[in-house]
């Protein structure tokens, strides 16, 4: 008798703020913005933090023309989902660090933005089990988790008091989108349309990925990803989280 996959459990919903931390633009289009496009639907208050403007991803663009081509793309694509606050930290895309400087800045953005729920990208080694994860997605994801905690402490990062910036215990959930481990999922049926539009608005980069016509691109695969959650989440077209309780 073949195991059958253990289900997934609904993302819970009874939050009001969201602040999505990734390192890159289109981080969060490669599936997660589905989840957000369904989110803002029920009105849910969602920004978006960048840690870098993507400024190396591009081999024909030198970084400063790349980086302000990409925050270009990333604002208009965060639009498509019903977002309009997309921060930018300017960290050097590639070369990102996990340490207290990070934290910290991560910190910080939590207690500005006082999320209940924090979003990020796979922190982990792999995705799918099999594909080597990034540096800087390994870091941010990570630093992530622990700015959480570090949000919500006074004595962490004490120099944020005097930024005007108080302790926010509020996180209630961090969930890492792309995770090999799944444990949540969210129903796009409804977000699926604008999660396609939202990551074909970063044309270039997907230009300069792929010779694949960029729609046919896009669609294929958010179609492959959101389907492979179907069977473990009632059938329903799916974008799956890790989620890690507080």
């Amino acid at each position: 008798m073949t195991d059958q996959p253990e289900r997934l459990a609904p993302l819970p919903a009874d939050w009001q703020r969201c602040l999505a931390v990734v390192a890159h633009p289109d981080d969060l289009e490669y599936g997660a913005a589905a989840a957000v496009a369904a989110w803002t639907d029920r009105g849910a208050d969602v920004s978006y933090l960048l840690v870098t403007r993507g400024e190396a991803g591009i081999d024909g663009l030198a970084p400063d023309e790349c980086g302000a081509l990409r925050e270009r793309e990333q604002r208009a694509s965060a639009a498509v989902v019903g977002v309009s606050a997309v921060e930018f930290l300017d960290h050097r895309d590639g070369v990102v660090e996990y340490g207290t400087a990070l934290r910290r800045d991560l910190a910080a953005a939590i207690r500005r933005h006082r999320p209940e729920l924090l979003v990020t990208l796979n922190h982990r080694e792999t995705f799918a089990g099999t594909y080597w994860n990034t540096p800087d997605h390994r870091a941010v994801g990570l630093a992530t988790l622990d700015a959480a905690g570090d949000a919500g402490n006074r004595w962490i990062f004490p120099e944020l008091l005097g930024q005007g910036l108080p302790p926010w215990d509020g996180v209630r959930w961090v969930a890492v989108a792309g995770s090999p481990q799944p444990t949540h999922a969210v129903d796009v049926t409804d977000g699926f349309e604008r999660g396609v539009l939202s990551l074909l608005e970063h044309r270039t980069y997907i230009e300069a990925l792929t010779d694949e016509d960029p729609e046919s691109y896009v669609r294929n695969f958010l179609e492959m990803t959101t389907g492979a959650a179907a069977d473990r989440f009632g059938g329903r077209p799916a974008v799956t989280f890790e989620v890690f309780p507080r």
